[in-house]
């Protein structure tokens, strides 16, 4: 990699080192034209709930957002224990310390995710690359040229660990802001299905089930349109899935619906 950069955060004992051949997106329009990185903030406590069950009981997971805007996900997962890094695009939240980029600095890093990057720790004196039990990217791979797909998915590979879920959202839909279509790949959920494919990540569909409309962005949560898709590098140690029962189903189906928001006073 040409370094271009190293960025240093993390708690005492524990240096996180984020190396990046592009520390900002300088090209992208998500940073030209700042919407997103500038509003967004989301957190659903449920859908984290949901991610802690799928693993052993005090297992602390290694967290990896791309695309974390305000970094408010990557906050919930600190304060429930886990370790949480999150990576932007653009700096505008940095540099006006929006949001978490105030509270929580230390474990939110700037890194244009189409060029190439690498995040280690070092501790004790050793230094090596984290290997992330979750990645996360919601509503960001659209946002992506169809063309620098490839190099974002060669980040996320590796860096996963074995048996580690990537998590997304994606818009099949335009976005036009002040003129200009900040969604670069618009396609229906089959054609990421089968681009990420090609590039070694699998759908494992059954996860998508799992979480039951629960997720930090959504249908249900003022992205209408978008769908989600749950890939792996491989499926040897996947996290099993445990049994809920049907009231578990019908009250995640219930929570953050229109009749809940609507009886909760939310419209």
């Amino acid at each position: 990699m040409n370094k271009a950069s190293t960025q240093v955060g993390g708690p005492p004992g524990f240096k996180i080192l984020v190396e990046t051949e592009r520390e900002v997106a300088l090209e992208s329009l998500d940073h030209l034209v700042p919407w997103g990185t500038r509003r967004d903030n989301s957190v659903n406590q449920r859908f984290n709930d949901k991610l802690y069950k799928l693993y052993p009981l005090g297992k602390a997971l290694k967290i990896l957002d791309l695309g974390c805007s305000g970094g408010g996900f990557v906050r919930n997962c600190l304060d429930d224990g886990h370790l949480g890094i999150g990576l932007e695009g653009s700096d505008y939240s940095k540099r006006l310390r929006r949001a978490e980029w105030r509270t929580i600095p230390e474990y939110l890093f700037t890194a244009d995710i189409t060029a190439d990057f690498d995040i280690r720790a070092e501790e004790k004196g050793e230094v090596k690359r984290i290997e992330f039990d979750i990645v996360t990217s919601w509503e960001v791979m659209e946002h992506i040229a169809t063309p620098d797909i490839l190099r974002v998915a060669n980040n996320v590979k590796k860096h996963l660990a074995p048996g580690a879920l990537w998590i997304m959202s994606v818009s099949p839909r335009p976005d036009i802001i002040n003129g200009v279509n900040l969604h670069q790949t618009v396609q229906a959920k089959p054609w990421w299905v089968a681009k990420l494919a090609e590039l070694g990540l699998t759908s494992v569909p059954q996860y998508v089930s799992y979480f039951n409309t629960q997720w930090v962005r959504g249908p249900k949560y003022g992205y209408s349109d978008s769908f989600h898709l749950v890939v792996a590098k491989d499926r040897t140690g996947l996290p099993t899935i445990p049994s809920e029962g049907i009231l578990r189903w019908i009250y995640d189906r219930w929570l953050c619906s229109m009749p809940q928001k609507f009886l909760a006073g939310r419209f």
